[in-house]
């Protein structure tokens, strides 16, 4: 297991340097579900970097906008597009798009995802959380440049599903997201022939997230108990800081950054792969 500590903002709130300014210039990324929360503030991280940024959104166009406005705040290009992650022609479009504005992408950060929301179908967690990311990484191959990075975002609850049980009410959700990470995994060799590497970035409950926010809904004090376990629970900015760097620094030989702390989940041991 990688050292979980090495690289966070520590117990006391200090947090991780940023990524240098400029050390990203010439490069692009596409992070998914990122008109608000965690994918929001990746892009701006990245575009304070010097990375020219892809904004996808699902339904909030507005929204998508104004992350995409305060990227070129930056000094860098921003392009806005929509697709449903479901939907593989708009994935495909959404791809297109990258390529004619940018010639290619360096970075992927694979960051939207649900299954907690009404009205969607029972199987609309596996069909984002585990189809829709495989076909993500596959739309993506004939535009991610050689050497490129994909980055995966998870939780605790779902990347130790296995060996640590979750609360009944995101069990749905956490078993479609490890089955999405274990069919990525399955793509890293394949992958490497490219020289393009995958990261898993998982991390425990995020304050301020739309996912805490139902999991609060359907589970009153469920994050108050979590905190309480942790002793600390990471916010946006914070947890977006570990994504943006899983995107640029070494990449752990088990393909994992976990963010925080990880007592309470059980041996990790055989569950990667």
């Amino acid at each position: 297991m990688p050292n979980a500590d090495a690289t966070n903002p520590d117990p006391a709130g200090e947090e991780t340097a940023p990524l240098a300014p400029g050390s990203l210039t010439g490069r692009t990324a596409l992070v998914t579900g990122s008109s608000r929360g965690i994918g929001a503030s990746t892009v701006q991280l990245l575009a304070a970097a010097g990375a020219d940024v892809v904004v996808n959104y699902r339904a909030k166009a507005p929204r998508a906008e104004k992350v995409a406005a305060a990227a070129e705040a930056h000094g860098v290009q921003a392009l806005v597009v929509q697709a449903d992650l479901t939907d593989p022609a708009s994935v495909a479009s959404m791809f297109e798009a990258a390529r004619e504005r940018f010639g290619g992408l360096d970075i992927l950060v694979m960051n939207a995802s649900g299954g907690m929301e009404s009205g969607m179908g029972e199987d609309y967690a596996m069909r984002l959380n585990r189809d829709a990311q495989v076909g993500l990484l596959e739309a993506a191959l004939p535009v991610l440049r050689d050497g490129a990075r994909v980055v995966f975002v998870t939780s605790h609850q779902a990347h130790f599903i296995r060996t640590t049980p979750t609360m009944p009410e995101y069990e749905p959700v956490a078993r479609s997201k490890r089955a999405g990470e274990d069919a990525l995994r399955e793509r890293i060799p394949s992958l490497a022939e490219r020289g393009i590497e995958l990261v898993v970035v998982s991390g425990d409950m995020i304050e301020g997230t739309i996912t805490a926010t139902l999991l609060e809904r359907a589970n009153p004090g469920a994050i108050a108990s979590r905190r309480e376990e942790a002793g600390r629970l990471y916010d946006v900015d914070e947890f977006a800081r570990e994504v943006a760097l899983a995107a640029v620094e070494p990449v752990a030989a088990d393909s994992t950054r976990l963010v925080g702390d990880v007592s309470g989940f059980g041996d990790a041991e055989g569950v990667r792969s």
